[in-house]
């Protein structure tokens, strides 16, 4: 049986802080307050994928009643750096200005106008003209590498760590690792799979778009309140492009109306930061939905290919990955992005010989970046689909094929070494692993093991019956990289505050760090107040991203109880005359174990405050994460396909997850669905589709298809509780993982309904339809 945590607080379904007020429409976005004399930005993009900029005139704009400033590459800041919203020093290139001489996609930023209103502004921007010297693109990233059309041909962009870069053949970064002897790996093989898939663009699609208003205080600091996940991170790049102290920024972030990645870079706050600077005035700039499909981010594009070898009893003896992904314009999160293709999957089966060849391209592309599952989506398509062929290969079922070959507690994977430094990859042992136990209660959830008979029973001659399963992994937090802290001080009344940097962006990050707190204190969730992500009152944390929140700041304020309870235990021993090692905590008192005398935390925190031995009983600390300890999951899919349409329908899915402890199982579950969900979107119906010049032609709700809660199948979410020993009361992450099931799972059940391998998603009508066409010819 799985060892695994239950709580008194922690494991335990409480509200999540945030709920009511939420439900009850209170102001707590960014955009939910009113500021006096507020300036609205909008921006002119460019229509051009490839072009220099020869003239740009803007007096007639300037002119216009009611514009207060424009920026252009002219008059704004020409400071190189990333966008990306990563630590100290960026594994990201610096390749990008606030405004660019050159643009290269359809929708770079050309020039922007701050005016009185929003009419004005946009009026503004049909009086600035703009004269192109239109440049040959280029679109495939297949073809990107090495092509004559250059992309970055400045001499300037480069990386501030040392690593791989040669922006004039297009090439944002590489990544090899390798280990074994794959040459004979593949010779002991009886059976070699190979395919070669390819995943598309995809949007993040929050509700909330990019968003930020900027002012000046009454300190003349700059303000920013804006919706990022990445408070910190936006405040030292903030202070890298205007050129000032970073003491002199202020970043607050409030409730946050999705993320999933995209806020994780930092694109609205230069431009409001920019002009609240110069006009000493609020300003606001928010993103219109086209906007944000077309200018904000994206999921990388890959293509991967993938081979591995098998013996007859099902021992994979080699496995072989190469990458190439597209990072569109600009190379925000290039390196990490690929990187985690081969950290966040490879190491996920047993094997001994693998090589993993990974390269990212620039294209004349929308801008990618950070999006939920970075890189591990990608590649599960990939090793995913190849699993269930080498399955087939050798007449075992794939349930247990990977029930044979998945790492076990205890094990590590030679390619957690072979990746080394400057990954999110380390060598690293695996201390929790319930994917046995997901594997087998999914397969009894979907009726597995009898599907054979349930697809005779249900298939007709025109719609078939399939079943699909895949098993991923994902990280928790980056390794000797990531840090986050936490303040907390004890109240008169025995509550506490807990102040954490740690961004929740509608994940209920506050509610599961105060369960987290409140556990290791014996006190209730409820007796913790939480504030969160601001630069100027919370502790420092990397931000809401690398699946780090729960685990990694999580294990922060379990660093403060330990604090707070030496404090309380010295506090007590010293006014009730006792020794502080027979003293514990029960029902919200420090106890004497001999004799029961006791102070309750209300009597502590007022005795410290008003007239016994005063002092402010509170703690700092902070966390460094060693590990990263991986989550699993099993997830199956039940599909009927139309042979006659195309259309593939899943009937039920089923999602078995190891998270270690489960610190809020309702939010866990909230997770894990709003994952997969995403996933099923990203996998079926969302398609970002262009032009022959670049331009996406979808930028809508209206024709980018996401799904509604009628379009979902029956979903039914098991936790698998396990124990993770780095984590805060054995937890370990959830958010991402779950995002990269759908595409390889649904895959899988498509080809086991109708035989046909769909590499190539979404696996529209359209695209099914013309591969079972195909097949037939």
């Amino acid at each position: 049986m799985t060892k695994f945590y239950e709580g008194r607080v922690v494991t335990k379904s409480v509200p999540k802080k945030d709920a009511l007020s939420l439900a009850m429409g209170k102001p707590m976005y960014t955009d939910d307050i009113d500021y006096k004399d507020l300036v609205h930005v909008k921006m002119l993009r460019s229509p051009h994928a490839h072009a220099i900029i020869e003239k740009i005139d803007t007096s007639k704009a300037e002119k216009l009643p009611g514009v207060v400033g424009i920026l252009t590459y002219k008059n704004s800041s020409q400071v190189l750096h990333t966008s990306a919203g990563q630590g100290f020093p960026e594994p990201s290139p610096y390749d990008t200005r606030l405004f660019n001489k050159k643009v290269k996609f359809v929708g770079e930023r050309v020039a922007a106008v701050a005016a009185e209103t929003i009419k004005i502004a946009e009026a503004a921007l049909d009086l600035i003209k703009v004269e192109y010297t239109v440049l040959e693109p280029v679109f495939d990233h297949d073809k990107a590498l090495g092509n004559k059309v250059v992309i970055h041909d400045e001499d300037d962009s480069k990386y501030i760590i040392p690593v791989f870069f040669d922006p004039k053949k297009n090439h944002a970064s590489h990544v090899d690792a390798e280990t074994g002897d794959l040459e004979k790996g593949f010779a002991e093989a009886d059976h070699i799979v190979e395919k070669t898939v390819r995943n598309h663009y995809g949007q993040h699609c929050p509700l909330e778009p990019h968003i930020s208003i900027a002012y000046i205080d009454n300190y003349d600091r700059l303000v920013v309140r804006t919706a990022t996940q990445v408070p910190f991170h936006c405040r030292r790049i903030l202070a890298q492009i205007l050129e000032i102290p970073l003491s002199q920024i202020r970043v607050i972030k409030p409730r946050i109306g999705g993320g999933f990645g995209t806020k994780q870079e930092i694109i609205t706050e230069p431009i409001v930061a920019s002009f609240a600077w110069k006009l000493k005035r609020p300003v606001k700039f928010e993103f219109t939905r086209k906007e944000e499909f077309i200018s904000a981010r994206t999921r990388h594009p890959m293509t991967t290919w993938f081979k591995a070898g098998v013996k007859k009893d099902g021992t994979i003896t080699a496995m072989d990955m190469r990458v190439t992904s597209n990072t569109g314009a600009y190379g925000s999160h290039a390196l990490t992005v690929l990187s985690n293709t081969g950290s966040k999957t490879l190491p996920l089966y047993h094997c001994q010989n693998i090589r993993f060849i990974g390269d990212t391209v620039y294209t004349n592309l929308p801008v990618a970046g950070a999006y939920r599952g970075y890189g591990g989506t990608q590649a599960s398509l990939a090793m995913e689909i190849v699993m269930d062929d080498l399955a087939g290969e050798i007449g075992m079922d794939p349930a247990k094929f990977r029930l044979m070959n998945h790492i076990k507690a205890g094990e590590t994977s030679p390619i957690f070494k072979a990746l080394g430094e400057g990954t999110e990859g380390v060598e690293q042992t695996v201390d929790s692993v319930g994917l046995t136990e997901c594997i087998n209660q999914g397969a009894d959830a979907i009726n597995w093991w009898n599907r054979e008979e349930i697809k005779k029973q249900n298939s007709t001659d025109t719609v078939k019956r399939g079943f699909g399963l895949v098993c991923v992994m994902q990280g928790s937090s980056i390794p000797d990289i990531d840090m986050a802290a936490g303040y907390c001080k004890m109240n008169e009344d025995g509550t506490f505050n807990l102040l954490v940097g740690a961004t929740d962006i509608g994940t209920g990050s506050d509610t599961i760090l105060a369960q987290i707190f409140a556990e290791g204190l014996g006190i209730e969730e409820s007796d913790v107040i939480v504030l969160s992500s601001d630069t100027d009152t919370t502790p420092f944390d990397t931000g809401a991203y690398a699946s780090s929140t729960t685990y990694l700041t999580g294990q922060a304020c379990i660093n403060l109880t330990m604090k707070v309870k030496e404090q309380l235990f010295t506090y007590t021993a010293t006014v009730l005359n006792v020794p502080k090692d027979e003293l514990k905590i029960e029902d919200k008192a420090v106890v004497h174990k001999k004799s029961g005398k006791q102070m309750t935390f209300a009597e502590i925190g007022t005795k410290s405050y008003y007239s016994e031995n005063q002092t402010q009983i509170g703690a700092v600390a902070s966390e460094l994460s060693k590990k990263s300890p991986p989550p699993f999951i099993a997830h199956y899919a039940e599909v009927d396909v139309d042979i006659e349409t195309g259309r593939v329908s899943v009937l039920k899915y089923v999602a078995a997850v190891d998270c270690g402890t489960p610190i809020n199982p309702k939010l866990v579950v909230g997770q894990v669905e709003g994952a997969l969900v995403n996933g099923l979107c990203y996998a079926l119906s969302e398609r970002y589709i262009f032009n022959d010049k670049g331009k996406m032609m979808n930028p809508s709700f209206g024709n980018y298809k996401i799904m509604t809660t009628i379009d979902l199948p029956e979903i039914e979410t098991i936790i698998v509780p396990t124990y993770e020993p780095s984590g805060p009361w054995g937890a370990k992450s959830v958010a991402e993982v779950n995002i990269s099931g759908p595409m390889p799972v649904l895959s899988n059940a498509i080809f086991d309904a109708i035989g046909i391998r769909m590499t190539e998603p979404p696996y529209t009508p359209d695209r099914v339809l013309k591969a079972i066409q195909d097949h037939n010819k």
